[in-house]
């Protein structure tokens, strides 16, 4: 076959452009119309409500082969998508630790995509963004202005960052080079037996294996025993292993404990071992005028992983790996392949971002960061953190004051541990009747909890990271769970 002949090729040509862009830009602007509705009209939803089957059913329909209008397509997406949501931008979503998003970090993410732009490097505005949000994140938590990082998609990717790093750099061999099947040392990290379960998914990614993270004690405010860790470390080194980082947790996703940041900090120097902190619940706790206290020590890191989609309330997904060595940083995961060399001149005289990080390609998430800082300023975030751990307090107050409710936890951040206990009832049957108790809270559209076990105790677990909640919406929570569990008792 010849070639084609132009007249040919513009007879074949297509595109995903729209013929008619003005009719794009009606829908366009219903969209942006109903968006608004949506996030405006929040506190008449429920929380959350279960999906029907016949919805269910049409998400396991085949792929399309032919086109929908798009009115069509926005109207499924509206009545089955937008009306049954996870319920995290809700008051009273409390569960697991989400941030609650914000309408201009939404309008960034739109902005980000018309926008297109491959965060991997290069030359362009997007890129300059990228690394100016880096560096507000960075001076936040007071690491040095030398100190680099990479945006990603959450903690668990920003976590794996910082503790690949520290592998290769307390490895003693060429890591890259030589694999993990060289190391004549097993190597040990270190972190307390609340540590989240992500690390143990980096240790064994890092082919360490399970045994590699040994998990340490904790006291009676569930921080890292540090007597305890002095043992373990001395205990590791005397069997020949090599001891290598200690991961501290500025918020455990239990309970929110903080561990003593600067007592490790100095554990981790004269031991001469990589200082990790997971920051993901509380590093931003360093902005907040009345809790920067709790989380002092975290400057002195080697790596943070942290999230500007908790307590930044960026829309999901951005998460953040800072590393306080750049050179070490880069050493870890740059490769320089024939078609990514830099240029003197034009788009490839940027930075090549990729070369901090897995990635190859990624997209702009640092526009919603950076627009909702610019509108907001720093020092509001801040006091939203002051203000969900003053309502943490407040919720616990509430619960102390509620017989049969059981503090189970005192809280130290804005996560509050709680159960409804009655007399007479064993473990076994105090579960079973928290458990439906947060059913039911779920499936009315009441509130969102999640639960947890704390040294055996099943418990609701209330994580405040939300800046729409208020006093009323805990009052509430109180209420009902005490209502619901008079319920049961009576069934």
């Amino acid at each position: 076959m010849g070639a084609f002949t132009q007249p040919e090729l513009l007879a074949t040509l297509e595109t995903l452009d729209p013929p008619d862009w003005s009719s794009v830009s009606a829908l366009a602007h219903r969209i942006i119309d109903d968006a608004v509705g949506h996030l405006g009209r929040v506190r008449e939803r429920p929380v959350w409500q279960p999906l029907p089957e016949e919805i269910e059913a049409l998400y396991q329909a085949p792929v399309p082969d032919r086109p929908t209008p798009l009115e069509d397509v926005y109207r499924q997406v509206k009545d089955t998508v937008l009306a049954y949501p996870m319920g995290n931008i809700h008051p009273r979503f409390w569960s697991w630790y989400m941030g609650s998003g914000n309408f201009t970090g939404a309008l960034g993410d739109f902005l980000a995509a018309i926008q297109g732009s491959n965060l991997g490097g290069g030359r362009h505005a997007a890129a300059l963004v990228d690394q100016q949000v880096v560096g507000w994140l960075r001076d936040m938590i007071g690491f040095p202005e030398a100190a680099s990082g990479t945006l990603v998609s959450g903690g668990s990717v920003a976590n794996l960052v910082g503790l690949t790093v520290a592998r290769n750099a307390m490895a003693g061999i060429d890591l890259r080079e030589e694999g993990v099947a060289a190391l004549t040392e097993p190597m040990r990290f270190y972190a307390s037996d609340q540590v989240h379960s992500c690390h143990r998914k980096a240790v064994e990614t890092l082919g360490l294996g399970n045994k590699a993270l040994r998990r340490i004690p904790t006291d009676s405010r569930y921080r890292i025993d540090l007597e305890a860790l002095r043992a373990a470390i001395a205990e590791d080194r005397a069997r020949g292993f090599r001891p290598a980082c200690v991961i501290g947790t500025a918020g455990t996703v239990n309970s929110g404990a903080v561990d003593d940041l600067t007592a490790l900090a100095g554990i981790a120097a004269e031991e001469n071992l990589w200082f990790h902190v997971d920051g993901c619940i509380g590093a931003l706790l360093s902005i907040a005028p009345e809790n920067a206290w709790r989380v002092k020590g975290i400057e002195r890191a080697d790596s943070v992983a942290l999230d500007p989609h908790k307590w930044l309330h960026a829309p999901f997904e951005v998460g953040c790996a800072l590393v306080r060595d750049r050179a070490k940083h880069r050493e870890t995961f740059a490769v320089s392949p024939e078609f990514l060399q830099g240029m003197p001149r034009g788009i490839a005289s940027g930075q090549w971002l990729h070369e901090f990080g897995f990635q190859t390609s990624r997209g702009f998430a640092a526009l919603k960061v950076w627009m909702a800082l610019m509108e907001h300023g720093i020092a509001k975030f801040g006091r939203l953190i002051d203000q969900n751990v003053a309502q943490a307090a407040f919720l616990a107050d509430l619960v102390r004051s509620n017989p049969p409710l059981e503090l189970i936890v005192e809280p130290e951040i804005n996560i509050v541990c709680f159960r409804y206990a009655p007399q007479g009832l064993n473990e076994e049957r105090l579960k079973e009747t928290n458990l439906e108790i947060m059913l039911r809270l779920q499936e009315t559209g009441v509130a969102a909890l999640s639960d947890t076990t704390i040294r055996g105790k099943h418990c609701l677990r209330a994580a405040i990271c939300n800046h729409r909640t208020r006093p009323d919406d805990l009052n509430l929570l109180i209420s009902e769970v005490l209502r619901i569990g008079r319920e049961i008792a009576q069934s």
